[in-house]
């Protein structure tokens, strides 16, 4: 047993230091975790380094990633005991000092467990008064350091408790206790699941996100390859990884379905559009690819490290075989003028089709904006939970015709809408009365006396009135429904500027 002499030696300053160390080393595991992800994807795609060479380094890169991962899962784990162990082991000393200092002011002294030694037997009548007074204080001083005493070993016990337990999530990885394994494969091995991880389909975006973010490199890979449909169809997850498990479903559409369904057409449009935007030096990513329903998502730019945002929301009778392609030029080009607007700027656009367009205004139901309305909400969601780790990128909604009425119900849906701005094109109304009622700090809108659409109030009060209290974006007195993203259109070049950051007219 330590004696309490021992426990006020102890130098917990050392010990402190030590665990803030280990603090600091974990928290910068973590973005160089990040770092080598981000590495082995560019590796694994490169073309300038392919064959068994190129393979064999991109799996390294994801063995390292993956003991980085629970390395570092272990250590935060390991901390919070560690931490408790600072705390109980800093009381244990200075209760000790005490128990000690008290021992000795009375003239007393302690034993190796506690006990207080050379206390004077209980006074009589027969001695002085100052003979009285100095036993009274011995006793006195006796019972005081025995009591400190005690709790100094109480929290010394504590202490051993919390140091035991931050050794369990290290011995798993054969850091302690037991041979280190000598090679990246054995301790790769300790770290994965026997089983694919179990992808949360019914989870909620920020669940998935924390999900995700809890799984090593190689748990996420086995995730997408064992099921890439559930993962590419979760809010919340990154955009690469979602795009690598799409794109593996998008080949086996092209592969499965017979040619002439809507499914097999519906990947070959995404496949071509995909093709022509890397023909032409775009990133691009397959964010949603449903191709039974006809819905789809693609960016033009990486969502995942962009600084700022759009998400073009389209009108009635879009379809991905009919207006994909344009959609996403559609993309492309307000992702240029958002550059120009602010050069150096990271800015990536999403084409999103997530929800079913109706056909046309006079049979459109209230049930078609309200599910695209909840599905456009939960997509911004994912959006912002897969960023949640680092900087959020400014988000822009671009929504024209009555994609408006759908971004009107996303902002009636559960939360705030997670978008910092909205624009509305061509607007119809948005069924939220006013500006206001669309949760953006930023409302932006653009209408033309050509264009009907705009000024028809179908769905309540939008740009065309006055009242609704949006920030007018110019447009010209010719302009159509269908030409706010035209080039030679100053529409367009102002909403580059709102994706960029907030715009005022000059």
């Amino acid at each position: 047993m330590t004696t309490t002499a021992a426990l006020a030696g102890w130098d917990v300053p050392q010990l402190r230091g030590a665990v803030v160390t280990l603090g600091v080393l974990a928290d910068r595991l973590v973005p160089w975790r990040g770092r080598l992800d981000e590495l082995g994807r560019e590796l694994g795609a490169a073309g300038s380094w392919s064959g068994p060479a190129g393979t064999a380094a991109a799996a390294a890169l994801v063995e390292l990633s993956t003991i980085t991962s629970g390395v570092g899962g272990a250590l935060d784990t390991s901390l919070v005991d560690l931490t408790g162990l600072s705390a109980a082991a800093d009381q244990a000393q200075e209760l000790a000092v005490e128990a000690l200092a008290v021992a000795a002011a009375g003239g007393v002294g302690l034993d190796g467990t506690g006990r207080a030694v050379g206390v004077p037997a209980p006074p009589h009548p027969a001695m002085a008064p100052d003979q009285l007074a100095d036993v009274e204080t011995a006793r006195s001083a006796a019972v005081r350091a025995e009591a400190r005493a005690e709790e100094a070993h109480l929290a010394a016990a504590r202490a051993a408790a919390c140091a035991r337990a931050a050794l369990q999530p290290l011995r798993r990885l054969g850091v302690v206790a037991v041979p280190v394994p000598d090679r990246f494969a054995d301790l790769v091995d300790r770290l994965l699941p026997v089983r694919p991880p179990q992808v949360p389909v019914a989870a909620g975006p920020q669940r998935a996100a924390a999900w995700w973010a809890g799984l090593t490199a190689a748990g996420q890979l086995q995730a997408i390859d064992g099921q890439p449909g559930a993962v590419g169809a979760l809010d919340g997850l990154p955009a690469w990884a979602r795009d690598r498990a799409n794109r593996a479903d998008l080949a086996a559409a092209l592969q499965h379905l017979p040619p002439g369904s809507v499914g097999h057409d519906t990947a070959r449009s995404v496949q071509r559009t995909l093709a022509e935007l890397v023909g032409g030096g775009s990133v691009a990513q397959l964010l949603v690819f449903d191709p039974a329903a006809g819905l789809v998502a693609l960016s033009v730019g990486d969502l995942d490290t962009a600084a700022a945002v759009g998400v073009l929301v389209p009108g009635v009778e879009t379809t991905v075989g009919d207006d994909l392609a344009g959609l996403v030029g559609d993309a492309r080009d307000v992702a240029a003028a958002a550059a120009v607007a602010a050069p150096g700027l990271a800015v990536a656009t999403v084409a999103w089709l997530g929800y079913r367009t109706p056909r046309w205004f006079t049979s459109v139901s209230e049930h078609a904006s309200r599910r695209g309305g909840r599905d456009l909400d939960i997509a911004l969601d994912g959006l912002a939970a897969s960023r949640a780790a680092g900087p959020a990128p400014r988000t822009t909604v671009l929504a024209h015709s009555y994609g408006t009425v759908v971004t009107g119900q996303a902002a009636r849906a559960p939360g705030r809408l997670a978008a910092d701005a909205v624009v509305l094109l061509g607007s119809p109304g948005t069924g939220t009365g006013t500006a206001e009622g669309l949760e953006a700090a930023e409302v932006y809108g653009a209408s033309s006396t050509a264009d009907p659409v705009a000024w028809s109030g179908w769905y309540g009060a939008g740009p065309f009135d006055t009242r609704f209290g949006d920030v007018p974006l110019p447009t010209e007195p010719t302009q159509g429904h269908t030409q706010y993203y035209d080039r030679d259109r100053p529409t367009l070049a102002a909403v580059g500027a709102v994706v960029a950051g907030p715009w005022a007219p000059r």
